[in-house]
């Protein structure tokens, strides 16, 4: 503090400072202020740095969340396109999509804020491709257990109706057998001549020297079941060997009995009109008759009529 001094009651001041003085402490004055604003500088510096730093981190990690988001719809794309090409639905949009993923995380370019919103855009957009492919799944899946259950109550109705029409064939094949057979004609009152050349007839047994021809006469038996039709009547003479007599110049010949071809000693063709109509067979063999028994058999449509035995001794 200045001290005042009061002599005869007048005031006296100390002196002004120098003009060096001032001068000094507005360089100091500056000084601070440069120290401060660098201080300022570098502690902005610092915090913008800092910021860029956890910017960069914050970045590194969103990308890695939003690639591994990618990796992990990439591999629900797949087992969606597995179950829909099952269920038999279309997988066109999923194929596309996952071939767009896979086209992102092969990119190896340095991923900046804008990149990893439109990364985070494209996951969430594929997010609500899969929640709708869920629903198609859903509703595909519905559809075929429809068709499955439809498929199968077809499936045994055409079983049931399978079994029908084969019973209803096997009771008419079985009631068509059963015509069939009832249809038969059968030769009824067979008797068999020896006549010799002077038309004398004998029974059987006939004596070898006796016999010019033999001659067989029956009836067709009544048969309501059987239609008016042309038949070939057909007459088979058996030896005790086995053979057949026939002459093919005497109008022998072969017909078919039991999927074989066979020969036949005599034929004829009549209109069956179901009026017991009485036939007669006469048949002349060109050389002597052996001793033995014989079967005379009636044939007509591969199935035997009728059969008698005759004797020659």
């Amino acid at each position: 503090m200045t001290e005042i001094k009061t002599t005869n009651d007048k005031t006296t001041s100390t002196p002004p400072p120098k003009k060096s003085s001032k001068k000094t402490a507005i360089v100091v004055a500056i000084l601070a202020v440069i120290i401060i604003l660098q201080g300022v500088k570098i502690y902005l510096d610092h915090q913008e740095s800092v910021a860029r730093d956890t910017e960069l981190t914050n970045t590194e990690e969103e990308l890695a969340t939003t690639m591994q988001k990618l990796s992990d719809i990439s591999a629900e794309l797949e087992e969606k396109i597995a179950q829909i090409q099952e269920l038999g639905g279309n997988v066109d949009e999923l194929e596309k999509a996952k071939a767009d993923i896979e086209a992102e995380l092969a990119r190896t370019q340095k991923a900046n804020r804008s990149t990893i919103r439109s990364l985070k855009d494209k996951v969430g957009g594929y997010e609500t491709l899969l929640k709708a492919k869920d629903e198609e799944i859903e509703h595909l899946k519905s559809v075929n257990d429809e068709l499955l259950t439809e498929n199968t109550s077809l499936k045994t109705e055409k079983n049931q109706l399978s079994d029908s029409i084969n019973r209803i064939k096997q009771s008419s094949e079985k009631l068509a057998d059963k015509v069939a057979v009832a249809s038969q004609l059968k030769a009824e009152n067979i008797e068999i001549f020896a006549v010799n050349n002077k038309g004398k007839e004998r029974d059987s047994p006939f004596k070898a020297r006796q016999i010019d021809k033999i001659k067989v006469v029956f009836n067709i038996a009544e048969n309501k079941v059987a239609p008016i039709e042309g038949k070939d009547i057909i007459v088979r003479i058996v030896d005790q060997n086995d053979q057949v007599i026939f002459d093919v110049a005497k109008g022998s010949g072969t017909f078919m009995v039991d999927g074989k071809e066979v020969f036949y000693t005599a034929s004829q063709e009549i209109l069956f009109d179901n009026t017991k109509q009485q036939l007669t067979f006469e048949y002349q063999k060109g050389s002597d008759w052996e001793d033995g028994i014989y079967t005379m058999e009636v044939y007509t449509d591969e199935y035997r009529m009728g059969v008698k035995q005759f004797e020659v001794k």
